[in-house]
């Protein structure tokens, strides 16, 4: 990581930031209260009360997709849009905590945050060779594990953080799922490495899969998983 890009702390680090942003009610789930969602970063010169601000070593995009866009007959993947892409820690927060928390997103809602210029997409090239490592848990109960796997992401905590294209939390019917993908599903050693650390960060004591995108393309819900962390 270049040294002059600032390391992302936990929220208990990050006292008077943790209270959630209220939304006018004419803005869609997800949505952000400013404008140039999908504008490339902007260095700030000057943070609040004349600070600097602390640059990440990469920019990063949320993309949201709004289950009320989606319908059968559309492409997958054609309801989701960039929401905004930042590139500083006080831009992280200000995003952070003026957006629907992963417990407050309809059902069918998919809610990413992705290295800019990656699109959270299988026909994306950076991600056409990778796949995912994913965690399930109950309704409701995922909004620290989603923090908690943007603040090691952006904070650049992976062994193998070339191998992060991204995250995205899932919110289903029954459940809620966060997954990792990564660029190339074929590096075992990274791949086991990324499934681990994230396990530890997370302090995930299930056993979790990495499935192939190739495979969930070809088997959709079939697909089994190549690799597993215990």
């Amino acid at each position: 990581m270049a040294e002059e890009a600032a390391t992302v702390t936990r929220p208990s680090e990050e006292k008077g930031r943790e209270r959630e942003g209220e939304l006018p009610e004419e803005l869609e789930e997800g949505e952000i209260v400013e404008d140039g969602a999908a504008d490339p970063p902007v260095e700030r010169r000057v943070g609040v009360g004349g600070a600097c601000p602390h640059p990440l070593e990469h920019s990063w995009t949320f993309w949201f997709d709004n289950p009320s866009a989606k319908s059968k007959q559309a492409a997958w993947g054609s309801s989701i849009r960039p929401v905004h892409t930042f590139a500083t820690v006080e831009d992280f927060w200000s995003l952070y905590n003026n957006i629907r928390h992963p417990s407050k997103l309809p059902v069918g809602a998919d809610f990413h945050c992705f290295k800019y210029k990656i699109e959270p997409k299988w026909e994306d090239p950076v991600c056409a060779n990778g796949g995912k490592w994913t965690i399930s848990c109950a309704r409701g109960k995922s909004d620290t594990l989603w923090l908690h796997t943007l603040l090691a992401m952006i904070g650049e905590q992976f062994d193998y953080g070339d191998e992060i294209c991204g995250a995205v939390v899932s919110v289903r019917g029954k459940q809620e799922k966060v997954a990792l993908w990564t660029k190339n599903a074929a590096n075992e050693t990274a791949q086991l490495s990324i499934g681990r650390q994230w396990k530890e960060f997370l302090d995930c004591n299930d056993t979790i899969g990495y499935i192939f995108h190739d495979d969930a393309k070809k088997l959709d819900k079939v697909a089994k998983n190549r690799y597993t962390a215990d």
